[in-house]
């Protein structure tokens, strides 16, 4: 009798003990985060944190202000300095520890459910109680099904691994992107200035030759609104310059006295040639994490769709076990109380007699299904935006190479000569004017075919390894033109 009462009670937690191992390191603080930061390093060269401690906060906020703080800093630099400091990429990394905590719920058995009643409070005949009633209720179902959950579970942390490293990978895109938009800006600001120069020399000419009558106010008001159209391109330029740099400085994470950091005044040269892009797709088909993302999706669906085929019919199946405690007088006069103890066994579950699991199980094949269109169309994704950007990458090269090789030597050329007939007396000063605007018109194209070619560099690291966000066309800028020449009427 004492083991039945003993068993009653210990059945449904020897059921429901049988725990799940744990994957190595899933109950670490920073669980799953070495993948992620090996994977960014590779793509980028650059390390990545996890921010656990306001310790490590305020070390990297050192590292940082040493990288930045009054100091002009390059593409890598800016991105270094967004991968340690972006909160928004932080924010993104608490995923990976959410889907750990998930795989460690799964794989721990549930806590059965104790309850105790008491029955016949203040029964005169027999005292304080009549009766009280102990039950332990434990789900069948938790252990049996609980290594296909732990496998769910595990499928959609690797899953939120590979987004973190997608995140991280986007970032760095967008911040290289941003660097390379602002120096160029400020690339284009200088220019536009060394115009304003030009168009200052030729507006105090027209106004000294209008004083002495030999240019009429027509040349005057063609050669000043040339000056003053220049003017209010270069305040724009200086606008969208600033913009640029609060940009990147955004994508960085600073604030406060660390936006007192520089960019460079002009894009680097073209490289002497183009890297190998041999196999593009195939690298990229092999590289690609946000495919890897698409492939632990269809690898969690397709667990999913196991989990909810093994609980098609049954999703609840609960035993309860317990012991009563009975209280009753004796009928011999005596005012004695027998108590009896009673053990007790319970099955309860939901009949199927309406949800059959067959909406369940058509949900699940559906999902799979989706999950399998969703990889199929990210591949053919991946493949064109490789090719997209190899042919982006070789074709701004190219344009920018005959800019630096061809056009820009013609120009200098021209101005040369134009210097030499005007110091011979052979042309006038405004045509010397006419041809240094125009030579600094194809400077400032030249300027903007760089800023393509390193935008479609920028662009082509992403295509192979992702967080380019399938962006396409390669243009950067919306280029900028001087204002339209004064033109004759000398």
């Amino acid at each position: 009798m004492v083991f039945l009462k003993r068993a009653a009670v210990l059945l449904p937690l020897a059921l429901g003990a049988c725990a799940t191992t744990l994957p190595s390191g899933i109950t670490a603080p920073g669980a799953g985060f070495r993948l992620v930061a090996d994977r960014t390093q590779a793509a980028t060269g650059r390390r990545s944190v996890l921010l656990q401690s306001a310790a490590q906060a305020q070390q990297v906020g050192r590292e940082v202000h040493a990288l930045t703080h009054q100091r002009t800093i390059s593409a890598d630099t800016a991105v270094q300095v967004a991968l340690l400091n972006n909160r928004g990429l932080q924010a993104s990394y608490a995923e990976i520890g959410l889907s750990a905590a998930e795989v460690w719920q799964q794989a721990t058995p549930e806590n059965p459910v104790v309850a105790l009643g008491v029955l016949g409070i203040g029964a005169p005949e027999v005292g304080a109680f009549r009766a009280i009633e102990s039950l332990v209720a434990v789900n069948l179902l938790d252990a049996p099904t609980r290594r296909r959950r732990v496998a769910v579970a595990q499928a959609e942390f690797q899953r939120a691994q590979m987004q973190a490293v997608v995140d991280t990978l986007s970032l760095a895109y967008a911040t290289r992107t941003a660097w390379i938009d602002a120096v160029a800006a400020f690339e284009t600001v200088a220019l536009l200035a060394q115009a304003a120069q030009a168009a200052d020399a030729s507006s105090e000419l027209a106004l000294e030759l209008g004083r002495t009558g030999a240019l009429n106010r027509a040349g005057q008001a063609r050669e000043q609104v040339f000056d003053a159209e220049l003017a209010a391109q270069t305040a724009e330029a200086r606008l969208a310059a600033a913009s640029a740099k609060e940009n990147l400085t955004r994508l960085m994470g600073l604030y406060g006295t660390e936006v007192d950091y520089y960019v460079p005044d002009a894009l680097p040269a073209l490289p002497g040639g183009l890297r190998s892009t041999a196999g593009i797709e195939a690298t990229a088909l092999r590289n690609r994490v946000d495919l890897e993302v698409a492939r632990l999706g269809l690898a969690a669906t397709a667990r999913a769709y196991g989990l909810t085929n093994a609980t098609r019919r049954l999703t609840d199946l609960e035993v309860i076990t317990g012991v009563e405690l009975e209280r009753e007088p004796v009928d011999d006069g005596d005012g004695e109380i027998e108590q009896g103890l009673t053990p007790q066994v319970e099955l309860e579950f939901a009949i199927p007699i309406f949800d059959s699991g067959r909406a369940r199980l058509r949900k699940a094949e559906l999902s799979y299904l989706q999950a399998a269109n969703v990889l199929a169309e990210a591949a053919v994704a991946v493949r064109s935006e490789a090719r997209d950007a190899e042919t982006q990458y070789r074709g701004s090269y190219a344009v920018a190479r005959q800019y630096r090789d061809v056009v820009l030597p013609l120009r200098a050329i021209i101005d040369e000569q134009a210097l030499l007939a005007n110091n011979g007396m052979i042309t006038s000063t405004f045509e010397l004017l006419i041809d240094i605007r125009a030579g600094l018109s194809s400077q400032l194209d030249a300027a903007q075919a760089k800023q393509r070619f390193w935008s479609a560099a920028a662009r082509l690291d992403a295509a192979i390894y992702g967080g380019g966000g399938g962006a396409g066309g390669g243009e950067a800028g919306a280029g900028v033109e001087l204002a339209g020449d004064a033109g004759g009427g000398h």
